[in-house]
């Protein structure tokens, strides 16, 4: 499945200060119900969100804005506040155990600056074998790693308990995690795989020039083809990774509807309840 250009922009909510901010809403799934406009917003993070934005977030109504985003990414990016929504810290490190690997040069790399800044982040992290290792075994810790498993779990139970009102979540970039998210939401509610995909693909359409310059940059820094796979991984979302990552899902779990119930915790119950919920 590939999601047109004209179905491509209907996605995106009426927002200039947030970057990558979809609407959820539209897919049809598997039993041929829709899931509605309104009920999950994907982002990325909420600090340059204007007034304006602010005030359109509120009118949908969001009721709980998740954020996935870890310390160091929130330097100088603190999300501004959505009027009337629960703001919740969801921290998910998608670098799993790597980074208590690192030497303290490698530590101050990721852990020094005191505002994050997603494009200078990339360039350097490009030519850094730490950085190398997370952009590949990245998926894999979101699927695998048991702290991962319990925060998304934790995501599902934020969801459940709110019956009214809009779920906005969101990470840095709104790609990696946040597409994972959005992953398991749509395999919950019954999406097929090719529906799962073009949806985490799309936000390599969002971010295609940023990516184009970043490479470029690399390359004139001396990068070849591992650097460039790490600014790929890092700054637009690497869908071969992903599907990767699904079919291990496949093999150690059967499916990705027995790893939602598995470690991710969801009931039968709870499936219906979310697609009574959310499908019309």
């Amino acid at each position: 499945m590939f999601i047109s250009s004209s179905e491509f922009k209907q996605q995106f909510i009426p927002v200039n200060g947030i970057i990558n901010a979809r609407d959820l809403g539209g897919y049809i799934m598997q039993d041929g119900r829709r899931l509605r406009d309104g009920a999950f917003i994907r982002a990325a993070h909420l600090a340059d969100a204007t007034d304006e934005d602010l005030q359109y977030l509120s009118s949908i109504p969001i009721a709980k804005v998740i954020d996935f985003r870890k310390d160091i990414e929130m330097n100088g990016k603190t999300d501004r506040m959505v009027p009337g929504a629960e703001y919740i810290r969801l921290e998910i490190d998608a670098s799993g155990k790597i980074v208590s690997q690192a030497t303290e040069d490698e530590k101050r790399l990721f852990t020094g600056s005191k505002q994050f800044d997603v494009k200078k982040f990339m360039v350097m992290a490009a030519f850094n074998p730490m950085a190398q290792k997370i952009a590949q075994l990245m998926y894999p810790n979101l699927t695998n790693d048991p702290e991962c498993q319990k925060q998304f779990s934790l995501f599902f139970r934020l969801i459940l308990e709110t019956e009214n009102g809009a779920i906005l979540y969101h990470c840095t970039q709104g790609k990696d995690r946040t597409g994972f998210a959005s992953a398991l939401i749509l395999a919950a509610l019954g999406a097929d795989r090719d529906t799962i995909v073009a949806d985490f693909d799309a936000t390599n359409r969002v971010y295609e020039e940023d990516v184009r310059q970043c490479c470029q940059n690399v390359c004139l820094m001396g990068g070849k083809e591992k650097e460039i796979a790490t600014v790929k991984s890092f700054l637009g979302a690497n869908t071969d990774n992903f599907i990767k990552a699904l079919d291990r899902i496949d093999r150690e779990y059967g499916s990705i509807e027995a790893y939602l119930k598995g470690p991710i915790g969801l009931t039968d119950n709870d499936i219906l309840t979310l697609k009574e919920r959310y499908l019309e």
